[in-house]
């Protein structure tokens, strides 16, 4: 079997380890020393390295690299794997650099730069908010001219709604950019169309969708991220026209951004004023916010394992064969909590098969055979936490290095 090199610089993806391990591979884990007395699965590591950050809590990618050279010494690696959004660059570079297999600089910006996701899929032809980038003066100007407000300012390189900042007019957008200092191309804008944000999640072999869920959040992640709101999201109506459209949506953006194999998260938004979907932005990763355990209880299928599999597979040469999807129905529903350990007696009901424990929050996922009963309860639940558990802080603005 292979040697694989798992990069994770947050404390993530331990049942891809797992796995990858029981499918009788070398696990390597390179993770951040801030992490190291988290419940790793040791027992499914051949060796755990440490990397110090720095004070944006990014790292040095010369120590990395240098890491990696010496370890090469006396230990060939296959296959490097990133687990998070933030090291698909970091994993991008050490493949070029060591002429190793999987996705190179040039792909990975496609999966982690919103400006080149968007330049890429409006090449492609696949609708997407209009947008600028913040290079040159002029083309701004003629941008804030031609197209409506509200516009938001938004990181190229940030996960999820970090960072983004909206704005109303020309002199609060410019007031903005000018505040970025000698960052702003590390940001850009586009159009704020209000409507209704789903995400795919999928697992892609040889340059093919094998596996794919469609989900739509019921609060935006937007929401969530700046007005203190509950995170929810539910499974689509299978063979629904959105299922179908956004399934079709998803292979179009996994075929233009080059995509070989890798677990993937996409968003898209459906416009509330023409009722069209537009793409918003993709990883090459496993959704986060527990979202994989909500699809693997609609599904049956566990993303992080068999994201595993398919790198197992590809590395060894063989065929990977995608398992057989359910189609239940599940919701999940995670809220900031004002406890440090809040008890789940109010979420008593026989569908609930999952509670998050996490200090200061609150969650749970439900599973059903019909979406109405899921949402129901999502609605019900929704209603608890807002009385008796949730608080609200305001949005963090990260201090990782955009790149």
């Amino acid at each position: 079997m292979a040697t694989f090199l798992c990069i994770s610089s947050y404390f993530k993806g331990n049942d891809f380890l797992i796995a990858c391990k029981e499918a009788g591979n070398t696990v390597y884990l390179v993770t951040s020393k801030k992490l190291q007395n988290k419940p790793w699965p040791k027992s499914h590591l051949d060796d755990i390295f440490y990397i110090q950050e720095k004070e944006d809590e990014d790292w040095e990618m010369d120590d990395l690299i240098a890491g990696t050279a010496f370890l090469m010494r006396t230990r060939k690696i296959d296959r490097i794997v990133a687990l998070d959004d933030f090291d698909v660059e970091k994993a991008s570079t050490i493949r070029e650099i060591f002429r190793l297999p999987g996705m190179g600089q040039s792909t990975a910006r496609h999966f982690r730069d919103k400006l080149s996701m968007r330049v890429k899929a409006q090449e492609k032809g696949i609708n997407v908010p209009r947008f600028t980038s913040l290079f040159n003066d002029k083309e701004i100007n003629q941008y804030l001219d031609s197209v409506e407000a509200p516009w938001l300012i938004k990181p190229r390189g940030e996960a999820s709604a970090t960072g983004i900042v909206k704005c109303h007019n020309k002199y609060q957008a410019w007031e903005t950019i000018h505040s970025l200092g000698d960052k702003r191309h590390q940001y850009l804008m586009e159009q704020f169309k209000p409507g209704d944000v789903y995400h795919v999640d999928a697992i892609n072999d040889k340059k093919q969708v094998v596996f794919c869920q469609v989900s739509k959040y019921i609060n935006t992640p937007m929401e969530v991220t700046h007005e203190g709101g509950i995170f929810r999201s539910v499974t689509v109506e299978y063979d629904s026209k959105d299922d179908k459209e956004l399934q079709k949506l998803n292979t179009d953006i996994m075929k233009a951004f080059g995509m070989n194999y890798s677990a993937t998260h996409t968003e898209f938004i459906k416009c509330h004023e023409d009722g069209k979907f537009y793409f918003l932005e993709t990883a090459s990763r496993v959704g986060g916010a527990n979202l994989a355990e909500m699809v693997e209880y609609a599904t049956g299928v566990g993303l992080w394992k068999e994201w595993a599999k398919v790198e197992t597979h590809s590395a060894s040469g063989s065929s990977y064969n995608p398992p057989k999807k359910e189609k239940n129905y599940a919701g999940i529903i995670i809220a900031l909590c004002k406890d440090l350990r809040p008890g789940y007696e109010d979420f008593d009901d026989s569908e609930v098969v999952w509670k998050l424990h996490m200090d200061h929050h609150v969650g749970v996922i439900v599973k059903a055979n019909n979406q109405k009963k899921v949402i129901d309860l999502l609605d019900k639940y929704a209603t608890i936490i807002k009385s008796k558990f949730h608080t609200s802080v305001p949005a963090k603005k990260s201090v990782r290095k955009h790149s």
